[in-house]
């Protein structure tokens, strides 16, 4: 098996479950043109984002880490018309490319794009009294994992889902000797929820277009 087989498969799924989409498509492209990383999830995996949160029942999500807006399209599509979604990006270039494709997709009114470090606007918000929410999606940089779901906990409720993407680091997050930060921090993360009470989880490895990963998925078990 290969990479080349793993997109060509990708592909495949795509084109029987996923619909053309200009809005999602454009999105890609916009932020593409504007220098933005190529690190977005990918379709199928848009997809699974948009079908958790509608199995959840969730109304407010929050997700850190924004990039060009694409996985908040793929999330706040499956909010109510009343739902809410509020996403973080640490870089106000990233955030005003975010800004456009949310507006062009017609999400702008159901979208709290907040522009800074997480872990700064992730206090405010408690103080705020935002959420509870009931689903939190991390895609930001992986040194912080256990400090965002530690914050995850705070602003959720029994029953909050938290998915936390990239955790597989192409099968690296067993090896403790790579002096990679984005491995050590997905491995505190492992580490921490052996421990954590609050929170049932397991993990999936993926193989696709984007190579050999995998995601988190948990659930908080106890009333916060």
């Amino acid at each position: 098996m290969s990479e080349q087989q793993w997109t060509a498969v990708d592909r495949y799924l795509g084109e029987h479950l996923l619909p053309p989409d200009p809005v999602l498509d454009e999105a890609l492209r916009t932020s593409d043109a504007a220098g933005l990383p190529a690190i977005n999830v990918a379709p199928n995996q848009g997809k699974f984002l948009h079908l958790l949160t509608l199995i959840a029942g969730a109304r407010r999500v929050l997700e850190i880490g924004t990039l060009g807006g694409y996985s908040t399209i793929w999330l706040a599509r499956a909010l109510p018309d009343d739902g809410r979604l509020v996403t973080l990006e640490a870089d106000p270039a990233h955030a005003e490319v975010a800004a456009v494709n949310l507006a062009r997709a017609g999400l702008a009114g159901r979208v709290d794009l907040r522009v800074g470090k997480a872990l700064d606007t992730l206090p405010q918000l408690r103080a705020e009294g935002a959420g509870p929410f009931d689903l939190v999606f991390i895609d930001a940089d992986k040194p912080s994992n256990v400090d965002y779901v530690g914050w995850a906990l705070r602003l959720a409720r029994r029953g909050t889902v938290i998915v936390v993407d990239n955790v597989v680091r192409a099968g690296r997050v067993i090896d403790a000797t790579t002096g990679d930060a984005s491995v050590d921090g997905t491995r505190r993360l492992f580490e921490y929820l052996s421990t954590e009470p609050r929170l049932t989880a397991t993990a999936v490895q993926t193989v696709g277009a984007k190579g050999y990963d995998g995601f988190l998925l948990a659930v908080v078990t106890t009333s916060l």
